[in-house]
């Protein structure tokens, strides 16, 4: 199946040579690096193409690295049910460059670019209805940033009353407990119930 899949990536980057940076087989899967202002014309060729026929988008991914450049990652993954291969493609982005939609060719893209911008912030140019999906219409930030702060001084939840989602103080429902925080290693300097026989 991988020379199969080698072939496939040959043929691909000697069609498209302008929109192809790199193609490998990783996991089974042939894996195809390419331009980010190219995408739409290399996924209108997967879609079209005798040869390849991937016809069905079944996922869209972002993924950070913050210590990059271009900080994200975009990558895509169509299936070709006539020859039964799958494909997974990447670009690189940042926060402020646009990345082309591909709502056009593949409409089921269009939720999961906007689940792209939602946690990632990720902006894709060209998209019909580009907002939040998962998160609150006011929440600020992308919670799946690698640098996205995991503790808070609000936190929300739906008032029955209003009908909306409400931010408040965050309020602890118990008081802090003193814990001992010595290693398990070193044991306590006291005995705990039920370990009285094997101090002595």
């Amino acid at each position: 199946m991988s020379n199969a899949l080698l072939e496939l990536g040959e043929y691909i980057s000697l069609k498209l040579p302008e929109v192809v940076t790199s193609f490998s087989v990783a996991f089974g899967e042939l894996e195809i690096k390419a331009g980010r202002a190219e995408i739409n014309t290399l996924m209108r060729f997967l879609h079209d193409d005798a040869q390849c026929l991937f016809i069905n988008i079944t996922d869209l991914a972002g993924v950070d690295y913050p210590s990059r450049k271009d900080r994200f990652e975009v990558v895509y993954h169509l299936l070709s049910p006539v020859n039964n291969i799958r494909i997974r493609v990447k670009i690189v982005t940042n926060e402020e460059t646009l990345v082309p939609s591909i709502t056009e060719i593949f409409p089921g893209a269009d939720w999961y670019e906007r689940e792209a911008y939602d946690m990632f912030g990720i902006l894709f140019s060209g998209h019909p209805d580009l907002r939040r999906l998962l998160t609150d219409y006011g929440f600020d930030g992308y919670p799946l940033r690698k640098d996205f702060p995991v503790t808070g001084f609000v936190e929300l939840h739906y008032d029955e009353k209003q009908k909306r989602v409400v931010y408040a103080p965050v309020k602890l429902t118990q008081e802090f407990r003193s814990f001992d925080n010595l290693s398990p290693w070193q044991g306590t300097d006291y005995v705990l119930p039920g370990d009285e026989k094997a101090k002595s």
